[in-house]
């Protein structure tokens, strides 16, 4: 059975070790994830917790040079303000609260051209050895990527 994949971050723009990760998602009319609402397609909730959560996990895999994953485990308390819709270009951001060699826990926020769009507190996460999980490779690839260090 093959794992079916999808990534929300399109690219990081800055992190701290085990401290705290921006990074950004543009939203297209053109992805297969928009929910109808009287005003226009919007991205469902999920997803842009998704997103959110996401960049944690990015967080956690970069500050251990790639050797651990985050694996959900709760969510405490999340805000939606406003929709996501095509075009938004989502940046979140998270910042660790709390961590121990076995879990983490994040706080984070979505914004939306400085727009606050979500608030998400208390997302605790289960640290697993990454390469249970992925190739390590792959991993890289996909960190060098969203880092912008790209080879050319």
């Amino acid at each position: 059975m093959t794992a079916m994949r999808f990534h929300l971050i399109d690219r990081i723009e800055s992190w701290e070790p085990l401290q705290h990760i921006t990074a950004r998602k543009l939203t297209s009319v053109y992805e297969q994830v928009w929910q109808p609402s009287a005003t226009g397609p919007v991205l469902p909730f999920g997803l842009a917790l998704e997103a959110l959560c996401q960049a944690g996990a990015w967080l956690v895999l970069l500050s251990s040079a790639h050797t651990k994953r985050a694996a959900l485990l709760t969510v405490g308390e999340v805000t939606m303000y406003r929709d996501a819709v095509p075009g938004d270009v989502l940046r979140m951001t998270a910042k660790v609260v709390h961590a121990t060699p076995e879990a983490a826990v994040v706080d984070g926020w979505i914004e939306v051209e400085g727009e606050r769009i979500m608030d998400a507190r208390n997302i605790m996460c289960a640290l697993i050895e990454a390469d249970r999980l992925d190739d390590p490779a792959d991993t890289e690839r996909m960190a060098r990527h969203l880092l912008g260090q790209e080879l050319v």
